[in-house]
């Protein structure tokens, strides 16, 4: 009779355990969708506050289609040449070091300095390219890298001595925040543009002096595969789509006629 008590207490006590799981609301499924570069710079849909999401995705492309926040998120930029004029805190960018997955391995893992390899450290005696099974491997589109068509390779554009770093005209390294410091070192033109707000993107406030995030060349551009099909030379376009629904509430989008700065 004791026995059958135990089993029986055991059964419901697992039958309630399941009734417990089955009964919790499912968790919903995690949405991220890009700003600019899938793969790049993705950004997790979440709530800023009840209602507010920080980003609406399009279900068509996957690109994010607007910010609530445009700043969420994001840090001052760096010291840029002749962009000294810009008052503090009125350029910011969405740090992208933390997201790089290979970044932190390169400086810590196998060029640290240590190890049979590198003692004393062995670093290239020249900057002809030559072949890098381990990082083909790691990064495919190195297999066939057509950035400067074999004339240039990784110490380029990487640090010889941190890994984890990019580097300028000068050799000295520089963040993966700022890659302008780098890509303007041969595209002088487009870095120009970049800092007329020509070329890449900019949100924010519109006036000529408001807080503006600004888009660097890497979160557009994949510096590994500047040719992505015949079509796409550099830069994956996005197919055009209707423009999103207006807020609840708001009847229509007159507010765009007005300027923001006083004329």
């Amino acid at each position: 009779m004791k026995k059958l008590t135990f089993s029986a207490l055991l059964l419901a006590f697992f039958c309630g355990m399941v009734s417990t799981a089955f009964s919790q609301p499912a968790q919903p499924a995690e949405t991220t969708c890009f700003e600019s570069r899938k793969g790049a710079s993705e950004v997790v849909k979440r709530d800023l506050q009840p209602g507010l999401p920080n980003v609406k995705c399009s279900s068509k492309t996957g690109a994010v289609l607007w910010w609530s926040d445009p700043f969420d998120g994001t840090v001052p930029m760096g010291a840029t040449p002749m962009l000294d004029h810009i008052p503090a805190g009125k350029a910011v960018v969405k740090s992208r070091s933390e997201k790089l997955a290979l970044m932190p391995m390169c400086g810590t893992a196998c060029h640290n300095g240590v190890g049979p390899k590198f003692n004393p450290p062995k670093l290239p005696t020249s900057k002809k390219p030559v072949p890098t099974p381990i990082m083909a491997a790691m990064v495919p589109d190195l297999q066939n890298l057509q950035h400067g068509r074999g004339r240039i390779w990784c110490i380029d554009c990487h640090h010889t001595t941190q890994r984890n770093k990019l580097v300028d005209n000068f050799g000295d390294p520089v963040s993966f925040d700022q890659p302008q410091l780098l890509c303007g070192k041969c595209h002088g033109d487009k870095m120009r543009d970049w800092r007329d707000g020509i070329h890449g993107k900019r949100i924010g406030e519109w006036a000529s002096t408001g807080k503006k995030r600004w888009f660097t060349c890497t979160e557009c551009h994949n510096p590994h595969n500047v040719q992505d099909g015949a079509r796409n030379r550099g830069f994956v376009q996005l197919a055009p789509e209707s423009p999103p629904q207006l807020p609840k509430g708001m009847k229509d989008a007159k507010h765009e006629l007005v300027h923001g700065v006083a004329h």
